[in-house]
């Protein structure tokens, strides 16, 4: 008689166990695959300059300068995210992340700024359906030098399902003035083993700028800091940011500092901004902390949305809003303006924040 006849209990215990030791098995081997491949970067490593700027800059002239988190040309008004409360992995088609990118190109033309911070720009990525941003980005952007770092390097993320996938991004600066020398500087990572494997590897890049007729330089710096962490990895983030700021305004340079902080500065009204049981809530940055640097967000109109739903035909009213994009300016700037700029948040879900300054 038959295995199968004699217990077939026994037999269906057996396969379960096959199957399960194959699953233990895989993951096994995918974790190991990924720590063998992981990206560790340097603690301070170059950045390639590219593109030609052939303006100048002098100790009493005026810039203008936009940051803008572009949502990796994917997180458009109709796109929901499953990290921030929604459903969704894959939040747009080629053809919608190309709309979106030439929407964000449009609008940057329209700006005409001096220098550009922008965030979260891919060069291959499934998310953003393999398109360059980077490329797409310099091919538009002509008359600026332009530099790029990674911030994540990840060849495969296998959650949630459908998977991830791949993933190249990083952050990306175009100065109409020449750059000297780009620097990325790595920022602590608060995940441990195995989560770090596919996760963000933080930084700032650091762009400096020569000023005619002056030994001092401008100092560009491009941030965007952590996001799904307890708050333990904003605080050393942005303690570190800090201290690199000083280390550069001592000697009289002239210093901005812009990007996604994931944080509010408390120097903001809080309370244009009221928060929603169950969302992704975003940091608090105490100005007071930064004594001797003036701390500049918008006031009315938010800066970032909420990826728990799409926006598309939602009641703003209704929908939870932030403001988590600015800048950070050495004393010897004078700030002239501070706006941010109402796209709607049809291309990416990250509104543009504008600052002219004068270098005193």
């Amino acid at each position: 008689m038959s295995e199968a006849k004699k217990n077939p209990f026994k037999v269906i215990l057996k396969w379960i166990g096959i199957v399960l030791l194959c699953v233990v098995v895989g993951f096994g081997g995918l974790l190991a695959w990924m720590t063998a491949v992981e990206w560790i970067p340097e603690d301070i490593e170059s950045c390639e300059v590219k593109g030609n700027a052939s303006e100048t800059l002098s100790e009493d002239g005026s810039l203008k300068i936009v940051t803008w988190n572009t949502g990796y040309g994917a997180l458009g008004d109709n796109a929901d995210f499953f990290m921030d409360g929604g459903t969704s992995v894959q939040t747009a088609d080629r053809e919608r992340v190309l709309a979106n990118m030439e929407g964000m190109i449009a609008t940057l033309k329209d700006i005409d700024p001096d220098v550009v911070f922008l965030q979260e720009v891919d060069t291959e990525a499934k998310r953003s359906r393999g398109v360059n941003e980077v490329e797409m980005f310099s091919d538009a952007l002509s008359g600026y030098a332009n530099s790029f770092a990674y911030n994540y390097r990840v060849n495969y993320i296998p959650y949630p399902l459908p998977t991830m996938g791949k993933v190249q991004c990083g952050i990306l600066t175009y100065s109409k003035f020449g750059i000297e020398e780009s620097t990325r500087l790595q920022l602590p990572c608060p995940f441990a083993w195995p989560e770090r494997l596919g996760n963000l590897r933080r930084c700032l890049m650091v762009d400096r700028v020569p000023l005619e007729g002056s030994d001092k330089e401008l100092i560009l710096v491009n941030l965007h800091l952590e996001a799904y962490d307890a708050g333990e990895g904003k605080a050393a983030q942005t303690k570190m940011l800090k201290e690199v700021l000083e280390g550069y305004a001592k000697d009289g340079n002239y210093v901005i500092a812009g990007g996604d902080f994931n944080q509010m500065f408390s120097n903001v009204d809080d309370s244009n901004f009221p928060t929603f049981e169950g969302n992704w809530q975003c940091g608090r940055i105490d100005i007071e902390e930064f004594d001797g640097w003036q701390m500049v967000m918008g006031e009315d109109v938010p800066s970032c949305r909420s990826l728990d739903r799409p926006y598309i035909n939602e009641k703003p009213e209704d929908f939870q809003f932030y403001m988590i994009d600015g800048f950070i300016v050495s004393e010897n700037l004078q700030v002239d303006a501070i706006e941010v700029l109402d796209e709607g948040f049809k291309v990416t879900d990250h509104n543009p924040v504008v600052m002219n300054v004068t270098l005193k």
